[in-house]
C-alpha cells in the first residue's frame, strides 16, 4: 500500500504542473494555459486557457506576445453552414466582471503566428497577455497533446494542414 501511494504521489507531482497551472494578478486569474506540439516547419501554434475576472469592472484581452512567435492574435473558430471558419476577434475578447472566458479548441484561442521553432511536448512557452482594464500578465503555455493523443492523431485538429476558411483575415 505504501508503495502504491508513493507511485500515486509521484505521478500527481509529474502531472500537477501542467494541469493545475494558474496565475493571479489583481482581479484576473489565468488557469491552465497550454498549447499543442507543432510538427517541424509548421508556422502556427495555438494557445488555450481560462481567464477569470473577479473584479467589478469589465476587462478585455486585447493581445498577447511571445518571443517564440512573430506575432500572436486572438481568433474564434465557429461552424457556419457545415464549414469550420476561423476569424480574428476584432477589438479584443471581453471578459465581463464576475465571469470566466475559456479559450479552447473550436472556440476562442490565441494564434501564435510565424513560429521561430516547433513547439515541443513538455516545454513551457513564455507569454505576455495584454488587457484593457487590467495590467499585463506573464504566463507560460505548457505544451501538451490534446486529451493525451499523440501528435500524429492531433494533427487533424491542429492548425497545421487544416482546411478551415480563413476568409476573415
Amino acid at each position: 500500500m505504501k508503495y502504491c501511494l508513493s507511485v500515486f504521489v509521484l505521478a500527481l507531482a509529474l502531472v500537477a504542473p501542467t494541469t493545475l497551472a494558474q496565475y493571479s494578478q489583481g482581479s484576473v486569474k489565468v488557469e491552465h494555459p497550454w498549447s499543442r506540439p507543432t510538427p517541424p516547419g509548421t508556422p502556427m501554434g495555438v494557445g488555450y486557457m481560462r481567464i477569470s475576472n473577479s473584479g467589478s469592472s469589465d476587462i478585455t484581452l486585447v493581445g498577447a506576445a511571445t518571443p517564440r512567435a512573430g506575432s500572436v492574435s486572438i481568433h474564434e473558430t465557429s461552424m457556419h453552414d457545415g464549414v469550420m471558419r476561423m476569424a480574428p476577434v476584432r477589438g479584443g475578447l471581453p471578459i465581463p466582471a464576475g465571469t470566466t472566458v475559456e479559450l479552447k479548441p473550436h472556440s476562442f484561442h490565441l494564434m501564435l503566428e510565424k513560429l521561430k521553432s516547433p513547439l515541443r511536448e513538455g516545454e513551457s512557452i513564455p507569454l505576455t497577455l495584454s488587457f484593457d482594464g487590467a495590467d499585463d500578465m506573464q504566463v507560460e503555455l505548457n505544451v501538451a497533446p490534446l486529451d493525451g493523443q499523440t501528435m500524429m492523431n492531433d494533427q487533424k485538429a491542429n492548425h497545421s494542414g487544416h482546411s478551415m476558411d480563413h476568409s476573415g483575415h
